[in-house]
């Protein structure tokens, strides 16, 4: 069977304004090897335009920087990383990798960007994935070698790994950073409200006219939602799903979210989708969804805790629904 890949986790509804008043200004682009799209209420459309392309154009800086397998900062640092060498330092990238880590401690390493080589392993460091497995000998022995973020040592004037496994793969983080860049460069181009859709990663700002930004949580198995969701100020939604990287062969599905303790694509879950705000909200709901997919349904709860992720909506492997009392009140 031919494989099939989906970058969109989640669908963009927005609720425009009844006829006759002003619709967001809206500009899409494709970045992230995912479609963007930018709607911007509330100021000239010559405002929202000049605001849309400054944050594309970060975006654009973004995808150079953190691609994972071509030509970028990232590729050059896992390749000094392969061959047991220090890297110059980047101070942005090493920050992010900082970052990187402490979430993936928090999460007991289930978030783990340093499995790059296991999910190259795999396939899923192309535009398309194969439809052929891995020898589960060469998983195996990625999975002894257990690259983890802190094998990584940043100094003043170099990036080097205590591991020559570490292959950093921060495709769970980057859109989230970016997310909270357009933030950023929305406030202060003067942009008060305004919905960033990066591939099913979601942040929201101020309102959509007179009422909430609104988004579609997409069913994991067939067209449509499973429910609406209204955003407010400074709120961002991140969803993990075994439907948006994978191939299947001989009825079964093989997905880009690799289990680190396995070393095979995770089990027990179709989607999970979490909603944070405050500080760096679009990082962390990029990021701690995936904790939350690889744990499974019997785990949800415990890792929902461990992460301070008060709400989610998950569809485990039977279809079950798990919705989160925190979330529930406020789905439609």
């Amino acid at each position: 069977m031919k494989p099939r890949h989906y970058a969109i986790g989640l669908l963009l509804a927005l609720l425009l304004a009844a006829c006759g008043k002003p619709q967001p200004y809206q500009q899409q682009a494709f970045v992230f090897g995912t479609l963007v799209e930018i709607s911007i209420a509330g100021v000239p459309d010559e405002q929202a335009k000049a605001a849309s392309q400054a944050v594309l154009a970060r975006f654009d800086e973004l995808h150079r920087k953190l691609h994972p397998w071509q030509p970028s900062a990232l590729s050059r640092l896992n390749a000094a990383f392969a061959h047991g060498e220090a890297a110059p330092a980047d101070a942005e990238l090493a920050e992010f990798l900082r970052d990187a880590e402490a979430i993936a401690v928090r999460s007991g390493h289930l978030f783990n960007p340093a499995i790059g080589g296991l999910i190259a392993l795999w396939g899923f460091h192309a535009d398309a994935p194969h439809d052929r497995l891995p020898d589960p000998s060469e998983i195996a022995h990625w999975v002894r070698l257990n690259p983890r973020m802190s094998d990584i040592h940043i100094e003043p004037d170099s990036l080097w790994s205590s591991n020559p496994a570490v292959q950093v793969d921060l495709g769970g983080y980057a859109k989230g950073v970016a997310l909270d860049e357009a933030a950023r460069i929305l406030h202060e181009k003067g942009i008060q409200d305004a919905l960033v859709n990066i591939g099913g990663n979601i942040i929201a700002l101020g309102r959509n006219g007179d009422r909430p930004w609104r988004v579609g949580i997409q069913h994991p198995r067939k067209p449509g939602t499973l429910a609406m969701l209204d955003l407010y100020d400074g709120e961002a939604v991140g969803t993990s799903g075994d439907y948006q990287r994978y191939f299947e062969l001989e009825g079964r599905r093989y997905h880009h979210l690799i289990d680190p303790r396995s070393g095979y694509p995770s089990e027990g879950m179709q989607s999970v989708t979490v909603l944070l705000a405050g500080e760096r909200a679009g990082v962390r709901s990029d990021a701690l969804s995936k904790p939350l997919f690889i744990a499974g349904a019997d785990q949800l709860e415990e890792h929902a805790r461990r992460t301070g992720v008060e709400h989610y909506l998950a569809v485990d492997a039977t279809g079950t629904l798990h919705v989160s009392p925190a979330l529930a009140p406020r789905l439609h």
